[in-house]
């Protein structure tokens, strides 16, 4: 009688069991649609791509649209450049406005005083004068230092000459110079007042001449 022999496979070791149920996948676990029977599939989503009437690329995806514009974004304006540019005109604006302003000045002093600057006048001041013969004033600014020179009468033979000092400015020479007569203080005296610029002086007269206000 024959024996029948069962071979017995080796055993194998941890390790290697191991390592062929990570082969095999053991322990791993992979959802199917029979896990979860109530949710329903999921609908592939199309995307739709086409040109507008503008020539926009338009791309739409369920209700999303979304349009392409193939111009660049607008460019925000830059202010400083022009700016700077109004207030470099405005200064020099400024000064030529301030230039013409002056030249213009300057202008009607000299056609109404000339160069040097010189202002005449004839009033009755009772030194040897009269009304057919008053006594004649001239004003002058000789490079800003005033002179007033008297004539009693129109004669020059007896003129006299007044210094009203120094002009302190920034031209001197352009500032004019002219003479007022009214009696300042009430001595029944026409009296002399000299204008230089905004600066005022009083002579009063002795009746022979002026002299300054003490």
């Amino acid at each position: 009688m024959m024996q029948r022999r069962t071979e017995i496979p080796p055993r194998r070791s941890a390790t290697q069991s191991q390592l062929l149920a990570r082969r095999q996948g053991y322990g791993q676990q992979v959802d199917t649609e029979d896990d979860y029977p109530d949710d329903l599939p999921r609908m592939p989503t199309s995307t739709r791509r086409y040109y507008d009437t503008q020539g926009n690329q338009v791309i739409q995806q369920g209700n999303r649209r979304i349009v392409v514009h193939n111009e660049p974004p607008p460019k925000k304006r830059n202010w400083t450049l022009p700016i700077g540019i109004g207030m470099i005109l405005m200064v020099l604006l400024f000064f030529a406005l301030n230039a013409l302003s002056n030249w213009w000045t300057s202008h009607q002093l000299d056609a109404q005083y000339g160069m040097p600057r010189t202002w005449q006048t004839d009033q009755v001041v009772g030194h040897s004068d009269s009304t057919d013969h008053p006594t004649h004033f001239i004003f002058l600014n000789l490079n800003g230092h005033v002179e007033i020179i008297e004539l009693p009468g129109g004669d020059s033979a007896h003129a006299k000459i007044y210094s009203a000092g120094q002009i302190y400015a920034d031209n001197p020479a352009s500032v004019p110079v002219t003479g007022e007569f009214k009696d300042v203080n009430g001595d029944g005296k026409v009296d002399l007042i000299v204008h230089i610029g905004e600066q005022r002086i009083v002579y009063l007269n002795d009746g022979t001449q002026f002299k300054p206000q003490q």
